[in-house]
């Protein structure tokens, strides 16, 4: 399961975001069930970030979205959001990059 979010930051705290995620990058990709995740900005309006993130359940994404690392995240990050955070759970159609 791949979980994308879409993230607006007010411009005043982008690069407090950015260090912050330099902080909490590796744990939660190694968080139990995260098969691994990127975080992308937007090339045109730097304020707008995505995290694309693998999960090996939809459990496992719940228990991370439960868990103490996100409780220790969250009400950081949210305190920079211009506007609500959007998310997806989504389910691979199709796959060009596994068969490049």
């Amino acid at each position: 399961m791949t979980r994308l979010v879409k993230l607006t930051l007010k411009e005043e705290h982008v690069n407090d975001f950015i260090a912050h995620f330099d902080t909490v990058k590796e744990k939660i990709n190694a968080f139990p069930g995260c098969k691994g995740m990127k975080l992308m900005r937007d090339k045109n309006s730097p304020g707008i970030v995505f995290t694309y993130s693998e999960w090996k359940t939809e459990n496992d994404l719940e228990n991370y979205r439960n868990s103490e690392l996100f409780a220790s995240i969250w009400p950081t990050v949210k305190l920079w959001f211009e506007k609500k955070a959007e998310a997806w759970s989504t389910e691979t159609y199709f796959d060009g990059f596994a068969i490049k």
